[in-house]
């Protein structure tokens, strides 16, 4: 028989991503702020559950009492998390705070996605051991929800990565897509050259995660991308790779773009450990873009 697995945030990039590599392998049910799933529905179910509702998430975790819950649901837009703090704080801490009150019920084993933004970006890229120090408020709400599985004594992993990127189903823009959209512009952009991290293809992410419920390995891990680089290095690639002049990209520095979130500038996380323990291989960022090149001129 199958084991359960709640997926949190399921319509998103990393949720889809996260259906496809496990619905052959697990029973999966997932749950989403919107009223219909994204994805269709073959081999898995889906339900509009919010994770800050606790009762409503109580009566349906209490149906479903499932033995894993991978929490990818998050509010991830950086600058807004200065804003809309209440909010940032109800989804990324206190939804993670209700989330673990029902993993207490059955010791569910809870898989949680964090961030290289839990560090101030001085000397990255950063290990599993080392000491977070977040300089915005999007990195304080996903350490605070680190701290807040860490402290209980069902089975958790903390997985932290960087710079998401991919395709997918009405997904919310990412680098990559952003990137993409401005070279099909054919009109010259300009990405800072001073932010450096390990860009995460998401397949590689959901695969690395998949490692992690079939060995069952709790504690943080760091799942992302095998080369540290900075963005515009990145982009250019991206250029390359898909058949656009990498000159259409210019320069700039992170200072001019009067972002409201200060970010870490020297980011991204060092995935030894993540390589012997699970045995995690992401593919090399060239090799990435080509399989997302295909997967674009396949599916559109």
């Amino acid at each position: 028989m199958k084991r359960k697995v709640l997926i949190t945030g399921v319509n998103g990039l990393l949720g889809q991503a996260l259906v496809q590599t496990l619905k052959e392998q697990y029973q999966i049910t997932g749950i989403g702020l919107e009223e219909s799933p994204f994805l269709p529905t073959d081999g898995w179910e889906y339900h509009p559950i919010d994770i800050t509702q606790t009762r409503e998430l109580k009566t349906f975790y209490k149906e479903l009492c499932p033995d894993f819950i991978i929490n990818a649901a998050s509010f991830t837009n950086v600058d807004q998390c200065e804003v809309q703090k209440e909010l940032c704080w109800r989804v990324n801490v206190k939804g993670v705070e209700n989330l673990a009150m029902m993993a207490r019920r059955n010791q569910a084993h809870v898989v949680h996605y964090s961030t290289d933004y839990i560090f101030d970006g001085k000397n990255g890229p950063y290990s599993e051991d080392e000491r977070p120090n977040p300089i915005n408020y999007y990195g304080k709400s996903k350490l605070a929800s680190e701290n807040t599985l860490l402290k209980e004594n069902f089975p958790v992993t903390i997985v932290r990565t960087c710079v998401l990127y991919g395709i997918g189903v009405r997904v919310k823009t990412n680098f990559f897509l952003w990137v993409l959209e401005k070279l099909q512009q054919q009109a010259p952009f300009q990405v800072v050259t001073d932010q450096y991290n390990n860009p995460t293809l998401v397949e590689d992410l959901a695969m690395g995660t998949q490692l992690i419920l079939e060995q069952q390995m709790t504690g943080i891990f760091n799942l992302a991308g095998p080369e540290v680089l900075n963005r515009l290095e990145f982009a250019r690639l991206i250029a390359r790779v898909f058949g656009y002049s990498p000159d259409l990209i210019g320069e700039t520095r992170t200072e001019t773009l009067n972002q409201l979130a200060p970010r870490p500038v020297y980011g991204g996380l060092k995935i030894d450990l993540a390589r012997v323990s699970l045995g995690y291989a992401p593919r090399p960022l060239n090799e990435a873009l080509e399989y997302l090149k295909r997967k674009i001129q396949q599916h559109g």
